[in-house]
């Protein structure tokens, strides 16, 4: 067998995994469906409704080649409204965002700088065209200033997440400050952050009442607090125009399917109509970690240090024959084994408190 050696290692490791069918009797809190409305039954519904009316049903072709539709339109500009950002591109996954950002903003001369804890398509596509990539210690925001300042490259461009997805940890502030001081290009990664923070939960652009400047560029998955899949980019129109021209996952991709676009569109609204009390479910979630696992947390990702994968893993197991979904995190997507809570919408209070006080009696 061509890996079994490989397979082998790590499964001594601790770190072999396998796919699982989901098991829609147990609790949920796993997933990245932060608000629920990947079970909204009427936004799925008018989404159906809207699409069987059109004369076609999947978008056919990428972006550039026939595959724009006005579906894609209306949803950017619904983006750009809410978000205040000037221009704004749909594309197919959060992980081909980041690819199309990094391989195209970064060209030779240019440097760029990540955080240490950026997401792995992010440190992939600077491995791409021998990118000059430097990373700085996690929301380390003196090392970054110091590494810019020093820097002598034609164009540097930073790479930030608005909420980290496995501490969970919301970006510095000073981040845009620096970036603008130094007219450097901020790439700032909304995966984790846009539908869970800000007055409007459009993300930490909106919790920090940070208008977006032309070095400023937001990226946001549609797969997780939007209930659907795929991703946009929101930029200034040059950047937008500049992408369209040079980004790979754009030019070369079949553009993003008709049902996720309507159905991203239809939560947008959903989450901007429902924001006040979106926000107090939020934080009711918030206050129950706190109460039983004396965790504070800013979004609603709930690392807990275990550290040995085999606890982990033992752990994740125990509480799924218990009836409940949790992430089982090891390395190499984090530096030491963690049970990883999400704080979902869609599952009850009553339901996180009696899960956190199940995931305490096991880790004392």
């Amino acid at each position: 067998m061509y890996y079994e050696n490989e397979l082998k290692a790590l499964k001594r490791s601790g770190r072999y995994r396998t796919r699982e069918v989901v098991d829609n009797d147990v609790l949920d809190f796993a997933s990245n469906d932060y608000l629920g409305l990947s079970h909204n039954k009427e936004l799925h519904e008018s989404t159906c409704q809207t699409l069987s009316n059109l004369p076609l049903h999947s978008s056919k072709a990428s972006l550039l080649v026939n595959g724009y539709h006005q579906i894609h339109k209306d949803f950017e500009n619904s983006l750009k409204e809410a978000n205040g950002f000037p221009e704004a591109v749909v594309l197919g996954s959060g992980f081909n965002a980041n690819i199309a950002l990094i391989e195209a903003l970064v060209r030779r001369g240019d440097e760029l700088f990540m955080d240490e804890l950026y997401h792995a398509s992010g440190v992939l596509a600077s491995q791409i065209n021998g990118i000059n990539v430097k990373f700085f210690k996690h929301n380390d925001m003196q090392e970054l200033a110091q590494m810019l300042k020093s820097s002598d490259a034609r164009r540097k461009i930073v790479a930030v997440e608005g909420i980290y997805s496995m501490d969970g940890d919301l970006v510095d502030s000073e981040v845009f400050g620096i970036c603008d001081n130094e007219d450097a290009l901020l790439i700032v990664d909304e995966a984790h952050s846009s539908g869970v923070v800000g007055d409007k939960l459009m993300g930490v652009f909106d919790l920090y009442g940070v208008v977006p400047k032309p070095n400023h560029i937001k990226m946001g998955t549609l797969g997780k607090a939007y209930g659907s899949f795929g991703a946009y980019i929101l930029a200034s129109e040059h950047i937008v125009e500049y992408l369209i021209n040079r980004a790979k996952p754009i030019i070369y991709a079949t553009s993003l399917s008709l049902y996720d676009t309507l159905l991203a569109h239809n939560a947008l609204k959903f989450i901007l109509s429902n924001a006040d009390d979106l926000k107090k479910q939020i934080e009711l979630r918030k206050s129950v970690v706190y109460e039983e696992l004396g965790i504070k947390v800013e979004g609603l990702i709930v690392p807990i240090p275990i550290g040995d994968n085999v606890k982990v893993m033992d752990i994740k197991n125990r509480l799924y024959s218990d009836g409940y979904a949790v992430g089982g995190i090891r390395q190499p997507t984090v530096k030491s084994g963690i049970i990883r809570l999400i704080a979902r919408l869609a599952q009850s209070e009553g339901e996180l408190r009696n899960l956190c006080k199940s995931i305490k009696s096991m880790t004392l």
